[in-house]
């Protein structure tokens, strides 16, 4: 059973190193150490068949430890691993000059880790094996009565016999480089008969590039008399097919045990070479377009960050967001998606330099890796040549597809000292460029750490709240003119915010939309509304009409229509005292898909209303097609309505617009008398505002309702 013995100072590595050798095949032994002098006493009396061991380790480092193992008398021919976080070609080379075998970087891949850990047991069996028949050949030569030169000629047939049988490529020279045997699978690499090769010299039988690397090694292994640790080298055949070999060296010797020359032997890897490539590229590479993707980009952020530290070095992060690709997947089908996406991959390779790096970290977000730059202008103008490309209009299947981009920046050292910080302040700049409407590009500022921490709060607190139901309604009433009486009350949202008191929806709302918390909150206003105007009624006082605003993406995510009527059925309210407030942004996205929803509304007997009249489209065709019921006049207008003929003008022209479609019409914003004068003038039919009543909570407007009837009677 193949032994594994694993060294590492810190337990959790142990644990994981020996989980993964134990899974290369089954039967594996696996022995773990923590400290590198227990282990050199352990293997001084135990052969393991492979030792997995961490470079970086106090009292003893990794390389020493192999230079210490490779001393003693069965640590020759043992593969090691070498395992460390450190980059940089030094300590490789170190560990590589003490006699390591191969070399991983932490964190590790762990099916990287199986197929090199299982392909060096695979050699190590090879070698045995090898070993075992060269054993067994010096056995019967001393037991054979025979000739000495007939033992020698019988001996030399059967290791060529035993050596043709191996699928590796076994040679021997001798002190001058000349070619004293190789076997039928190395000659036919080479392309001769293995008999014509003998005496010849190694560079001419295979080349002098290899010839002449393998004559170098040959000498020292003869000047140090001991075996060179196994390596990996390419080799061309001859016909020209590349082949990667893992190969050893180890001193030849004759009968008085002095090294005469050098035993080679090479086992075939291009397969094992071949899978781990393609096992690495699929590992490291985005599987639609081909690019890098995160990982690999992680990888090559932080080999850039320990160059720049050694050449003092700038370069920039780019985060690219692809503006609006989900109307594009939800229009166009996810397939043309996928070629847009392919076709943005292929502009931005036309941007880049050489040693750039793009990826593609899935969905519709890319990242450019910008070497070298000398000034953040540099990066500007890479930022506004990405957003350039892929502005540009993009035809498939007879469909012109247009998108845009926005983009994140951060610079290296400025902007974050490893990759992981730079990936995140990228990432914040990238939110505050789409948060300011796409297609622009901003860089990391050092405040969007605050404000992201703050949101993430905020976040947080509204999870909360909503749990624990700690949002509260005011109610403004509204008034109609030509009674004095109370009509209805808007419903206003309030957040009693623990450490921070009663909280306004302009603290908080904004959030709401962007997280899509604003579905479950605008769910419980429709129904507390509900349940507040139905307990009004039960309390003796006269219908109220409750006005609920409704936000946008209620209306792209729910099922408008069939919420209220659930909520009605549970609160028992009549329709007719539900009002829903829509602004006109609303009733403009998606024009006959929210037609629908208002005309399901208005068949279930709510009133429709348009929010903040006059402030956005106001276009003559939606108050026309949209069945609605009143129009609620801008505060803006309102506010200077005495002191600006332009407001007036507007109000007046509202006004009539709306009584000749037989629209009702409210001022939202009354604050003054005059105000109040005026608009009684231009016909107005009811009025909210300061003037009357700040937003209150329910019990507070039962008063009001009181005070207002008995106003009412005595006029």
């Amino acid at each position: 059973m193949p032994l594994v013995v694993i060294l590492d100072d810190v337990a959790t590595n142990r644990k994981v190193f020996a989980e993964l050798a134990a899974s290369i095949e089954s039967g594996v032994t696996v022995r773990s150490f923590g400290d590198p002098a227990e282990t050199l006493a352990w293997l001084e009396h135990n052969t393991p068949d492979l030792i997995v061991t961490d470079f970086k380790m106090p009292v003893m480092d990794g390389a020493e430890f192999i230079r210490r193992f490779r001393t003693q008398p069965n640590g020759a021919e043992i593969p090691v691993i070498v395992i460390t976080i450190y980059e940089e070609r030094e300590f490789r080379l170190r560990a590589l000059e003490a006699g390591a075998t191969d070399f991983l970087n932490s964190p590790i891949d762990h099916q990287e880790f199986v197929t090199r850990a299982r392909n060096l047991l695979k050699l190590r069996k090879q070698q045995i094996q090898l070993a075992t028949r060269a054993d067994s050949l010096a056995r019967e030569l001393k037991d054979s009565e025979r000739s000495r030169e007939e033992a020698l000629r019988d001996s030399s047939e059967r290791l060529a016999q035993v050596v043709d049988t191996v699928p590796a490529m076994i040679s021997a020279t001798d002190s001058d480089g000349r070619i004293l045997f190789i076997n039928e699978f190395q000659a036919a690499l080479a392309g001769i008969v293995p008999a014509e090769a003998v005496g010849l010299d190694m560079q001419a039988v295979f080349g002098e590039d290899h010839g002449k690397r393998s004559k170098t090694l040959d000498r020292k292994v003869i000047s140090t008399k001991a075996a060179l640790p196994s390596f990996e080298e390419e080799i061309v055949d001859f016909i020209g097919t590349k082949r990667v070999f893992l190969t050893t060296k180890t001193p030849l010797r004759n009968r008085f045990n002095a090294v005469v020359g050098v035993l080679t032997s090479s086992l075939d890897i291009t397969d094992r070479k071949r899978a781990e490539n393609h096992l690495f590229y699929m590992a490291h590479h985005d599987v639609l377009t081909g690019l890098p993707n995160r990982a690999l980009l992680s990888d090559r952020l932080r080999r850039e960050i320990a160059r720049s530290r050694r050449g003092d070095r700038r370069f920039a992060l780019h985060l690219v967001d692809l503006d609006g690709f989900k109307d594009i997947n939800d229009g166009l089908g996810h397939q043309v998606g996928d070629q847009f996406l392919i076709e943005v991959a292929s502009r931005l390779r036309l941007l880049v330099r050489e040693n750039d790096t793009i990826a593609r970290f899935g969905g519709d977000e890319f990242a450019i890796l910008q070497t070298h730059i000398m000034r953040n202008e540099d990066a500007a103008d890479m930022a506004t040549r990405i957003i350039e490309a892929i502005g540009a209009p993009w035809s498939h299947a007879g469909e012109r597809v247009t998108s845009s981009a926005s983009i994140g920046i951060a610079i290296h050292p400025t902007d974050g000292a490893d990759a992981q910080e730079l990936l995140r302040n990228s990432d914040l700049a990238l939110y505050r460029a789409t948060h300011d409407g796409g297609k622009v590009f901003r860089f990391y500022a050092s405040d969007m750490n605050r404000r992201a921490r703050a949101s993430l709060i905020l976040d947080s607190d509204l999870h909360e709240a909503i749990a624990k139901e700690q949002f509260v309604l005011h109610y403004q009433p509204q008034i109609a003119l030509r009674t004095g009486q109370i009509t209805g009350a808007e419903a206003l949202l309030r957040w009693q915010r623990p450490g921070h008191g009663l909280v306004g929806p302009s603290e908080f709302l904004a959030r709401a939309e962007e997280n899509g918390l604003i579905i479950p909150i605008n769910e419980w206003v429709l129904r507390e509304a509900c349940r507040q105007a139905k307990s009004w009624q039960q309390r003796g006082h006269p219908p109220i009409r409750v006005g609920v605003n409704l936000s946008s993406i209620q209306f792209f995510k729910q099922n408008v229509p069939l919420l209220v009527t659930k909520v009605l059925a549970d609160t028992g309210l009549d329709p007719w005292l539900l009002d829903l407030e829509l602004t006109e942004g609303i009733v403009m996205h998606d024009a006959e898909a929210v037609a629908r929803d208002l005309q399901q509304l208005r068949d279930l007997g709510v009133g429709i209303s348009i929010d903040d009249f006059g402030t956005r489209y106001s276009s003559l065709t939606y108050i026309k097609n949209f069945t609605v019921d009143r129009l609620k006049i801008d505060q803006c207008f309102i506010r200077d309505l005495t002191i600006n003929p332009s407001d007036a003008a507007i109000v007046r022209a509202i006004v009539s617009l709306g009584h000749s479609l037989g629209l009702e019409i409210v001022a939202e914003g009354v604050e003054s008398a005059e105000q109040l004068a005026l608009l009684r003038t231009e016909g107005c039919d009811e009025v909210q505002g300061f003037y009357f009543a700040a937003p209150m909570p329910s019990e507070e407007l039962v008063a009001f309702f009181s005070e207002n009837r008995a106003q009412a009677r005595r006029a």
